[in-house]
């Protein structure tokens, strides 16, 4: 947890900060991060301080953790979401009435069968979608089309989600599953072919393309410039990806934030140490 948040700190203040989101701590840790938090006397009461929530199966008690943790830090560096999994409707509902409205949640969903009327319940209760697209082994990333039937659920129904796991990397392509020298290897999709994919679907793609897209492993047919970005023959301008961002496809989670960063600069789709607006 130390190194976790001193990592985190020294993020804030590097260049690439605009990409930085929230810090991720499973709720049975959340003693461990504010002894952690003790530490940094000096946080800036303004500063960019941005912590979420895993919870687990006991909402409530969860949720009491959270509270207490929140009013003993007198907003100095406050959960604002939290993550929480429901494979049923119903889990979806106690999700939606107990969590309260101060906090935004995302809902992560199984895709291995249509998540359709989770996605919908999802949104009538105005929360946000989670999807997980991999894991440590080759059997935790989902299939492709898998990946893109939840895609299509979330513009179907205008939910917006996060996606996490395995997207350490931009662009698809195998990688080592972990960061141990003898870890097997496995496909990875990449969080640009992701927002990508959520962009232009939102644009009207059929869903074969969208496949492609998601499968595209070569970086020359990805190109941008100051007004959008292109796939092969296929184009968003500035507008389409903005309204991705705020109302698609809001972020991804990885255990790297460097990693990321680093590859974007060497695909020249990011110039390194400049400060985005």
């Amino acid at each position: 947890m130390g190194a976790a948040l001193e990592n985190y700190i020294r993020y804030i203040g590097e260049s690439s900060s605009w990409a930085l989101g929230r810090f991720i701590v499973p709720v049975s840790r959340l003693s461990e991060l504010e002894d952690g938090l003790g530490r940094f006397p000096q946080l800036p009461a303004n500063g960019p301080w941005r912590f979420a929530a895993l919870l687990g199966t006991d909402l409530a008690a969860d949720l009491e953790l959270i509270d207490g943790f929140n009013r003993r830090g007198a907003t100095r560096a406050p959960i604002d979401t939290v993550e929480v999994k429901a494979t049923s409707e119903n889990a979806v509902g106690e999700i939606i009435r107990l969590v309260p409205d101060s906090l935004q949640a995302y809902i992560e969903v199984p895709i291995d069968r249509d998540p359709s009327h989770l996605v919908a319940a999802i949104g009538r209760g105005g929360r946000r979608a989670k999807v997980r697209t991999g894991g440590v082994t080759r059997e935790a990333f989902p299939h492709t089309e898998d990946l893109v039937r939840f895609l299509r659920a979330t513009v179907q129904f205008a939910v917006p989600f996060k996606a996490t796991a395995g997207l350490h990397h931009p662009l698809r392509a195998t990688y080592r599953l972990t960061y141990a020298e003898d870890a097997p290897s496995g496909t990875m999709f990449g969080f640009l072919n992701l927002l990508l994919a959520s962009a232009f679907l939102r644009s009207g793609m059929e869903e074969v393309e969208v496949v492609q897209l998601l499968e595209e492993d070569h970086p020359e047919a990805f190109q941008a410039d100051a007004s959008g970005f292109s796939w092969r023959n296929r184009r968003l301008e500035l507008k389409s990806l903005s309204d991705a961002r705020r109302h698609g496809m809001i972020s991804f989670g990885s255990c790297s934030f460097t990693e990321p960063i680093a590859d974007l600069e060497s695909l020249q789709l990011l110039a390194p140490g400049v400060p985005q607006p």
